[in-house]
């Protein structure tokens, strides 16, 4: 076996002659046509079962990692696991965009925290098709693999954690219908023959910590009791393995209550695949990237590399990203802690998977037809901007918006996103046809544009260094400052600026970008300030969706997707806390907007129109005021009885005003049910309604399940409770409907309990929460 490893080591190393080597396999000419792997009428299960059998055992070790050299003696080529597609095809281990031709490109839209704000279903499922079509079209150039590490659906639940753009914000009911959503546009329909690619729902669980006061993600022991855990931080990953049948999960560096999540069967086996019953037999499960040497230091939770490697192995993370399973695992396998059936069990799950894209099925699959002429289509163009449009969020306005710019106007446009170009696009990006800034959609306005950038550091707004900005909002008509925090623009400087433009006695009008909310009341509360817009990472026509909101060319109606806090919210609860609930022993105010105790500065779902808008229950949405819980468990016939439908409640909304626009409706319940203490309010439902015109209306419709209904206790378990509900429309309530449940509580769902014996924590930890751990490699 140590000459299988220094050979492995070396294949391992040839990463780039690898990705040359990989394509599709030849199932009509090659060494694989006699393998019933290419029997295409039979179940994935027996076709990759085959393809496992011929392997030898090197060749099982081999094609543990995420860079798999295949087996080239059988025709099998290489394969990269790893592609990335948050908000389109992006750069990535397995993704080559060329330097010119075709596939230079792909489209890229807005970050999925700016789409999260559409709250608009239909438009995450529209992009994600889209994105699946681009990703095919580069897989059939031998550009791509077929399986995708997106989305990211841990809740965003504190502003200070900068990946949070990666996701659609902070509400688990959000999250679970938008990856839903995402999912079906991603894969395709779970009929269909052949999925369009896989998806990866990451990072699970209990993952929002990537370095704070020493913290770093790689150790970071997450305690959450199980009430959180089942109410806040699992519904979006059940969602993807109960709903959307997603292909794939990504386990996360942290631990979870002493277990390391790659490691912990009681997450992966027990909760996943049979709790879930995520049982088919294409779905794997992937490590974060060096997660599974995390397991080993700085977890310590395997006292050796090859005891790290098995234990994560046999525990369900059936792949590894980096090489520490090609690396560890042919020794763990030769001291006995893994045998040959626990590497059939990972293998034929993946390439079960591969069997369902079609990748052994050559031209009868339909994506395969796909090309460049695929790739930033003019549809595919028109709807990232559309998606930037509708997450777009009017926060304040005092009747300066929209503003009508003629060819006469001039415009003073400021700050360091004013002329934007990949900024826009936030992380885990690919290459866009084109940046269309700000700077950019204001020359195309017809205005006259008076451009002034800034250095953006700390700095005298008196000083010769600003004097061009200054001369800029001396001669315009109007202010547009562009700007947002990030590690090299410091939110003083800009606030400095902006308070000295907002002296000029001109219209100033704030774009506030990037993914996090950071307390704006400065600009709030300053009357001189016109208007704010949150504009999020708008994506490739950000500039243009930007501006065209600004002049009604589009109007706003995003909606804030996390609660905007306090400055001095970050002082009174550490990020590694992750309960939920208010805690006056700790002083913790609570986290979203479903327990802050505070007053935020803008709310949860918080957002502003051109027009105004009323909304009623009709009169069949409001026929009953009490229901019997055992006659609602009666009328349940679904295995999952929290997935059992309650009631559709239609509520009818008018637009008042004179301005077409769309509208969001968000249903929130409220009540004294189920353990105290009670949330202040909890999204259940919404639907996003379109082009409302002056004095029309129309209907939406709010889908209940029980499961909205449920409330989880102490033990993870999901209860219906007796007593008094409200569902709420809008944040500022605009119509109301009580309603009580009778009887006795009934269990909808008993959550798996974990083991008693959870692991220890370190003498490493700090607090109850982390660690300052630093890896001390051995030398061997």
């Amino acid at each position: 076996m140590a000459a299988f490893v220094v050979g492995l080591l070396a294949l391992v190393a040839s990463t780039t002659a690898q990705l040359e080597g990989r394509g599709f396999p030849d199932c009509e000419n090659g060494p694989l046509r006699n393998n019933s792997v290419c029997d295409t009428s039979a179940d994935p299960l027996s076709r990759a079962t085959a393809l496992i059998a011929a392997f030898t055992l090197e060749e099982k070790l081999n094609n543990t990692g995420s860079t798999a050299p295949g087996v080239p003696r059988l025709g099998l080529p290489a394969y990269t696991w790893w592609q990335e597609a948050l908000h389109g095809v992006a750069q990535s281990p397995g993704v080559n965009f060329s330097d010119s031709g075709e596939f230079r490109y792909a489209t890229s839209f807005p970050q999925p925290i700016l789409m999260g704000a559409a709250f608009d279903d239909e438009l995450i499922k529209d992009v994600a098709t889209v994105i699946s079509t681009e990703a095919r079209a580069f897989s059939n150039a031998n550009r791509a693999g077929l399986d995708f590490w997106t989305p990211n659906i841990n809740p965003f639940k504190d502003s200070r954690w900068g990946r949070g753009q990666e996701t659609p914000g902070e509400d688990p009911l959000h999250l679970s219908s938008y990856v839903h959503s995402l999912i079906e546009g991603l894969q395709g329909s779970p009929d269909d023959k052949y999925k369009r690619v896989v998806a990866t729902c990451k990072h699970f669980v209990a993952y929002d910590i990537e370095n704070w006061n020493g913290n770093f993600r790689y150790q970071f022991d997450a305690q959450v009791n199980q009430q959180d855990l089942v109410e806040y931080y699992m519904p979006p990953f059940e969602s993807c393995a109960g709903d959307s049948n997603v292909g794939a999960f990504m386990c996360s560096y942290n631990a979870l209550n002493g277990v390391p999540t790659c490691a912990d069967p009681w997450l992966l086996q027990t909760v996943l695949r049979e709790h879930w019953n995520w049982t088919a037999e294409e779905q794997w499960v992937t490590s974060d990237c060096d997660a599974i040497q995390n397991v080993y230091l700085p977890h310590e939770y395997g006292k050796t590399r090859e005891e790290a490697a098995a234990l994560s192995l046999k525990a369900g993370t059936d792949v590894n990203c980096g090489t520490y399973y090609q690396e560890h695992l042919p020794a763990a396998y030769d001291q006995g802690l893994i045998n040959e059936t626990d590497l059939n069990t990972a293998l034929i799950r993946q390439y079960s998977s591969l069997v369902r894209l079609g990748y052994f099925d050559g031209m009868a699959v339909p994506y395969r037809s796909l090309t460049w002429d695929d790739v930033s289509t003019p549809q595919a163009q028109q709807l990232a901007y559309k998606a930037a449009v509708e997450g777009i969020t009017l926060l304040k306005n005092d009747g300066t918006l929209p503003f009508q710019i003629q060819n006469s106007t001039k415009i003073a446009l400021i700050g360091d996103w004013a002329n934007a170009t990949d900024q826009m696009l936030g992380n885990y990006d690919g290459i866009p046809p084109y940046f269309h800034s700000p700077l950019y959609a204001a020359q195309q306005s017809g205005a006259t544009v008076n451009f002034a950038g800034y250095p953006g550091g700390q700095g005298d707004p008196t000083t010769d260094n600003w004097l061009h900005i200054w001369n800029a909002a001396n001669n315009s008509d109007v202010i547009v400052y562009a700007g947002g925090i990030d590690n090299s623009v410091e939110a003083e400087a800009q606030l400095d600026v902006i308070g000295q433009l907002a002296t000029y006695g001109k219209p100033v009008i704030v774009l506030q970008m990037g993914g996090g909310q950071i307390d704006s009341s400065p600009l709030v509360n300053n009357p001189n300030i016109s208007a704010l817009i949150w504009g999020g990472y708008p994506g490739q026509d950000g500039g243009v969706a930007l501006f065209d909101i600004i002049q009604g060319k589009a109007a706003p109606a995003g909606r804030l997707p996390t609660t905007q806090y306090p400055a001095d919210y970050i002082s009174q609860i550490p990020m590694t806390d992750m309960t939920l609930r208010p805690n006056a022993t700790t002083g913790s105010p609570g986290r979203t907007y479903m327990w802050y105790t505070g007053k935020p500065i803008y709310e949860f779902g918080y957002g502003l129109h051109y027009t105004n808008f009323s909304a009623s229950f009709s009169n069949n949405s409001t026929s009953a005021s009490s229901y019997s819980i055992s006659s609602l468990l009666d009328g349940c016939t679904e295995s999952y009885k929290d997935r059992c439908a309650f009631q559709t409640f239609a509520v009818d909304v008018k637009n008042t005003g004179a301005v077409t626009s769309d509208y969001v409706t968000l249903g929130f319940l409220a009540g004294t049910h189920g353990p105290a203490p009670y949330p202040r309010k909890r999204l259940v439902a919404y639907q996003r309604l379109h082009n409302v015109t002056g004095g029309a209306m129309q209907t939406a419709s709010l889908n209940l399940t029980l499961n909205s209904l449920a409330r989880v206790d102490d033990m993870g378990n999901k209860v219906l409770y007796p007593g008094d509900y409200a569902l709420l429309i809008d944040t500022q309530p605009l119509a109301t409907v009580n309603f009580t449940l009778t009887g006795e509580p009934a269990v909808l769902d008993e959550w798996p309990q974990p083991p008693a014996a959870r692991g220890q924590n370190k003498d490493y930890f700090v607090g109850g929460y982390g660690s300052t751990y630093e890896e001390q490699v051995p030398v061997e």
